[in-house]
């Protein structure tokens, strides 16, 4: 599910000689890819372990996951104009490096602060390295056939790479320690660094280069803000004045950010980009995916483990189901997308994604994983397999040449925003059900399994209601026929 920039720009020129090394490039790129998305799901599995090991708050735990996804989603745009000027193959291996430190300290961590630090490090070096990493695939390989096989290695790492992480968290935190999901990136990284350096060959954008730091600096400030103001909910109250304070000015700097970009000559996020219909309709619709899916697997995963008594191993398998429905998926949608265009099988799979989750709201303390879990995994994951891949083909739709790394880039952007939010949202709205539950009855201790899977479901069932958003929204704004499908884009450049 991963997209990063590269886009094609001015001033590059296409080369059509082949780089003997290209396999060896795809298979250090494949690695670095494989490091990212194991970032996103790995730690979920070892999060249980961590809370206890460094007494992290039930209100702040969603950080771990968070300050990653926030910092990957916000600077992603930046990170690919960094690798366009500064050279591809030095950002990546910079990016790598301090993606390996970064992880180093996250590991080493010793109170939530410096694990939360860490994990922000991680996402902001993720997202100098996702776009670096995309252009070399595109400047390795020149002839199409290669090139679309070299892609298609790349997106299997993306889905199974997901997968993976949640066997090797469980493994990890299982058989070492949780620290293990973190300090397992360091000689990876290193390795594939050092590669790097021998076999990738420097490529970079001619020309002046041009920064948006106040887009930059107030898109993430604003969500930052926002991030922060659902976490104070869950213990201040929705109605507190410090929570209607950082809401509030998220709000304002968030409309800063807008008028911003409208005047900069150089926009991170040019409006037209996303003022299209169909276009528009696609980052909406991936923005509340990833709001609905990165808060669900957080809470799941208490789920299994506290109230199920699953081992970080355990609940590392039963979350494969999941990874396959996407796979599944996304293989059908492919086959579907040619022929009746991307907004059928867009409504279609988040339809059924909305109905999976809507399972999940069923979950009591004695439910089993085959009889209730399950289904709803295999529904919610097929459902949303089949609305990815219209998802990102729509984000491509009528965009100009120049805009192409932008537009791509939002579909993950959306979702890694999406997720930083959904996280911040949906923890805050468990932990407050939770509370009311035990208040309401009293305080006793002997309701707490019950009240803590109540706040799960109430959880659940705002992201059933927030992919039903989704699927009114593109059923009325997405109206693109199959004909208006973007042939493979060119997403890199060479010089």
């Amino acid at each position: 599910m991963t997209s990063a920039t590269g886009a094609l720009e001015a001033g590059a020129r296409p080369t059509t000689v082949r780089d003997p090394n290209r396999f060896r490039v795809l298979g250090i790129v494949a690695m670095a890819q494989l490091m990212i998305v194991l970032d996103a799901s790995v730690v979920t599995i070892a999060l249980p372990s961590a809370q206890r090991a460094l007494g992290i708050s039930t209100g702040d735990r969603q950080w771990v996951l968070t300050a990653y996804t926030l910092a990957f989603g916000g600077l992603l745009l930046l990170g690919g104009r960094l690798a366009d000027y500064l050279g591809r193959r030095r950002v990546f291996v910079a990016s790598l490096l301090g993606f390996a430190g970064a992880s180093a300290l996250g590991g080493l961590a010793q109170d939530p602060a410096m694990l939360f630090g860490a994990r922000a490090l991680q996402g902001a070096f993720a997202a100098a390295m996702a776009p670096a990493a995309l252009s070399l695939i595109t400047i390795a390989f020149t002839e199409p056939h290669e090139r679309a096989r070299a892609f298609g290695v790349y997106g299997a790492v993306s889905g199974g790479g997901a997968a993976l992480g949640l066997v090797a968290g469980g493994v990890l935190t299982e058989y070492l320690s949780w620290r293990w999901t973190l300090l397992i990136n360091v000689p990876i990284a290193v390795v594939v660094a050092v590669a790097a350096v021998r076999l990738v060959r420097e490529s970079r954008v001619d020309g002046t280069p041009r920064y948006d730091v106040r887009g930059t600096l107030t898109s993430t400030a604003g969500l930052v803000l926002l991030v922060y103001g659902f976490t104070r909910a869950a213990s201040d109250g929705w109605g507190s004045a410090l929570t209607v304070g950082l809401l509030s000015t998220a709000v304002a700097v968030l409309a800063l950010f807008v008028v911003l970009e409208q005047r900069a000559s150089h926009p991170l996020l040019p409006l037209r980009v996303v003022l299209d219909r169909n276009r528009g309709g696609a980052f909406v619709a991936s923005l509340l995916v990833g709001i609905a899916m990165f808060g669900t697997f957080l809470l799941l995963t208490y789920y299994l483990q506290g109230t199920l008594g699953y081992s970080a191993l355990r609940s590392g398998f039963a979350f494969l189901p999941f990874s396959g429905g996407i796979i599944a998926g996304a293989s059908l949608a492919s086959q579907v997308l040619p022929r009746v265009g991307p907004r059928i099988p867009l409504v279609a799979g988040l339809l059924a994604g909305a109905a999976g989750l809507a399972l999940f709201t069923q979950l009591a303390p004695g439910s089993g994983y085959v009889l209730h879990v399950l289904p709803a995994e295999i529904l919610t994951s097929v459902g949303l397999g089949v609305a990815f891949v219209p998802m990102s083909s729509t984000a491509l739709i009528g965009v100009d040449a120049g805009d192409a790394g932008v537009a791509s880039a939002m579909v993950n952007t959306t979702q890694q925003v999406g997720g930083s939010l959904g996280l911040a949202l949906l923890n805050t709205v468990a932990s407050s059900s939770t509370a009311s539950y035990v208040a309401a009855h009293g305080g006793a201790a002997d309701v707490l399994p019950t009240a803590l899977v109540h706040g799960y479901t109430t959880a659940f069932a705002i992201s059933t209601l927030l992919l039903g958003v989704a699927v009114l929204l593109t059923t009325v704004i997405v109206q693109a026929s199959r004909h208006d499908i973007p042939a493979t884009t060119d997403l890199g450049v060479a010089a």
